[in-house]
């Protein structure tokens, strides 16, 4: 009975997401209150008759997830916003773009870039920079709505081939279902997959685009030197994580750290209004909010018992089927305990099975817009990106989907 309750209000909070445009009230406002609606339920009225105490550890399991994700987007968030302020992403825009570029070819540059740039860091800020680069152009709605879906693909293919770059292909890889070796086969699929979509997303995108240079602000030594800090921060993230093992949040409040603290110095002689730790206060709160709410309603249904029935899935179909089937679910479901739910369940796979089940819950996050970290950060950062606007173009992201799939399992059979 206390499962069923809380399926339903789990069901009701993506049904106001989705309607969202119809009903004029902010997600994050709903996804908050139905996800600490759902675990206060959980504790006035115990699950199996779990006592307070399990209920409890359950909840601060999750708060931890919750809470890394947040610090470390605050990190990521607070960099950028200090960087567009200072028109550094604007400047840097406008020395590479040409005055006229093709629709199309401009959609195939923001899908390979945003996939590159999300092989060498992580998903969050791949994500926030590639956004700030599109809506730095001033693009048409439909369009940006557009651009903006092939970023939320193309940064989930973009890491699904490095152990640094998702965290399931991590835990699937420190599960020994795969090597190294066995994952850099997957780059090939999953951007050949990124470029159909490319493809897809162009058709009848025929006009030419004409920038106007703006004037080039002038970049002082201080701006220069954090943007600095924060590409040495990624790339000691990515580092520090391979070696040593150290938590990328870690790392990227060092950085941070470092970079309130080196423009402190770098600031004492000058007459300013705002202290560098003020750009804090500049992060979309709505989006952080947003994140705590569907991880809340997210913890919620993995303690109900949803995710460790998909593991049966196994049971009445072939791997490939269920794997294919699973990359799907992970657009509803966090991709992080739906990979768990399977290593534990201790399923036995070939390693061509285990590589395409990585593409799999690495990519199929992007079947809904709220499938994804990528995705999330997307409908906050551009409001014309909803879920019905996003689900408008759900065939091509499924095709897509599928195509790099099929190429996964094909590139396993070289193994």
């Amino acid at each position: 009975m206390v499962s069923s309750i809380i399926l339903t209000l789990i069901a009701i909070a993506f049904l106001l997401i989705v309607i969202e445009d119809v009903i004029h009230v902010n997600k994050a406002k709903t996804t908050l209150f139905f996800g600490t609606l759902c675990w206060i339920i959980s504790f006035i009225f115990p699950l199996n008759g779990q006592s307070p105490e399990t209920i409890q550890t359950l909840l601060d399991h999750n708060i931890l997830e919750i809470a890394s994700l947040w610090l470390f987007l605050m990190a990521a968030m607070t960099f950028v916003a200090y960087l567009n302020s200072k028109g550094l992403i604007e400047n840097v825009v406008n020395r590479i773009m040409p005055t006229s570029i093709s629709e199309r070819k401009l959609m195939f540059l923001v899908g390979c870039f945003a996939f590159v740039f999300s092989s060498i860091s992580d998903n969050v800020t791949a994500t926030l920079i590639s956004l700030a680069v599109i809506m730095s152009l001033k693009l048409e709605a439909k369009k940006l709505v557009k651009y903006a879906t092939l970023i939320v693909f193309a940064v989930n293919s973009g890491g699904v081939s490095l152990i640094t770059g998702d965290v399931t292909t991590l835990m699937i890889f420190l599960d020994g279902k795969v090597t190294i070796s066995n994952l850099l086969l997957l780059i090939v699929p999953a951007l050949l997959s990124v470029l159909l979509l490319a493809t897809l997303l162009s058709i009848g995108m025929n006009k030419q685009l004409e920038f106007k240079k703006t004037k080039f602000k002038r970049i002082e030594k201080t701006d220069i030197t954090i943007a600095v800090i924060f590409f040495t921060t990624v790339i000691s993230t990515l580092t520090l994580s391979v070696l040593y093992s150290v938590p990328p949040l870690l790392t990227f409040l060092l950085g941070l750290s470092i970079m309130f603290l080196v423009a402190q110095f770098l600031m004492r002689k000058k007459d300013i209004n705002k202290d560098m730790i003020d750009f804090i206060r500049d992060i979309e709160y709505d989006t952080l909010l947003f994140f705590v709410g569907v991880l809340l309603l997210v913890g919620a249904l993995k303690e109900v018992g949803v995710l460790s029935q998909f593991t049966n899935l196994y049971t009445v179909m072939a791997p490939e089927y269920a794997n294919y089937l699973m990359g799907i679910l992970s657009a509803g479901v966090d991709n992080v305990p739906l990979t768990a739910a399977l290593l534990k369940a201790d399923i036995v796979m070939s390693q061509q099975h285990w590589l395409s089940f990585t593409y799999a819950t690495g990519v199929g996050g992007s079947m809904l817009i709220i499938g994804s970290a990528a995705g999330i950060i997307a409908m906050s950062k551009v409001k014309e990106l909803t879920f019905a606007s996003y689900l408008r173009l759900s065939l091509y992201l499924l095709l897509c989907y599928t195509f790099g799939y099929a190429g996964s399992y094909l590139m396993g059979s070289f193994i």
